[in-house]
């Protein structure tokens, strides 16, 4: 089986797995990962934080973490020290990405890091290059974006909104930065965060004109396509060194 079948039927030796950060997102880690055949050695929140050991770390095969952006470092940090790689799915840290690349170099460490583990948020990332780099001779088209969360989402604009803006920075040329607002200055990117119940996540990018609009949607219905390719990726990156992204594990 490669990593990109996502059945419930697994051949490959089952992992065990450690969970940092048991909430929602983890539970539904947990159930995606059970089905295909793995186990779960190792599961740390807020009420079992003196399990988050070297030791019971090095029980397991690899560790999937999706916490927050002031835990984020230290617990990828622990895991390298570790020596178990590490899948993060937590946002809203990667000023401290240089950090946390050089500990993982350093000590020949595994990690994959992802704003979003969707298998359709990634093909939606492909899309969203694609259409940026057609509009770039278009000029009389104006970009923005709008992305729509749960109210518990703790970072604004989400890690999704910003690869997607990010993208379309380096694709279209007479946008210059992204700002998480509306604006009017035309070499900025307008994102417009909305936190609404029970919104897994929706993200919009528009381009306008005088003559028609071109709108291009992805929206998340639950939390299983998250938490399928979270497992996809600790299957991908048990027996990998380095540093690899979702495009590396879905192969684009």
């Amino acid at each position: 089986m490669d990593s990109m079948n996502t059945s419930t039927d697994v051949t490959k030796t089952p992992l065990r797995i450690a969970l940092i950060g048991y909430g929602k997102m983890g539970k539904a880690i947990e159930e995606i990962a059970i089905k295909r055949g793995h186990n779960i050695g190792l599961k740390i929140d807020i009420n079992s934080l003196n399990d988050f050991t070297k030791e019971n770390l090095q029980n397991c095969d690899v560790a999937i973490e999706f916490t927050s952006p002031h835990t984020a470092v230290q617990n990828i940090l622990t895991c390298i020290d570790a020596g178990i790689p590490i899948v993060c799915g937590s946002t809203g840290w990667l000023a401290r990405w240089e950090e946390v690349k050089q500990a993982c170099e350093a000590s020949k460490g595994s990690m994959v890091y992802a704003s979003n583990y969707s298998v359709g948020v990634n093909v939606f990332f492909e899309v969203n290059q694609l259409l940026a780099r057609l509009m770039n001779s278009h000029t009389d088209y104006d970009v923005s974006m709008v992305e729509i969360h749960h109210t518990e989402k703790k970072d604004a604009p989400s890690g999704t909104a910003i690869t997607l803006a990010e993208q379309i920075l380096e694709n279209l040329g007479r946008k210059k930065q992204w700002v998480n607002q509306l604006n009017g200055n035309p070499e900025e990117l307008s994102i417009i965060s909305e936190r609404i119940d029970p919104a897994p996540g929706t993200h919009k990018i528009k381009y306008s004109s005088s003559i028609d609009d071109i709108e291009i949607i992805h929206t998340a219905h639950n939390r299983q396509g998250f938490a399928t390719g979270a497992v996809l990726a600790a299957e991908f990156i048990k027996t990998k060194k380095g540093i690899f992204s979702m495009k590396d594990v879905l192969g684009f």
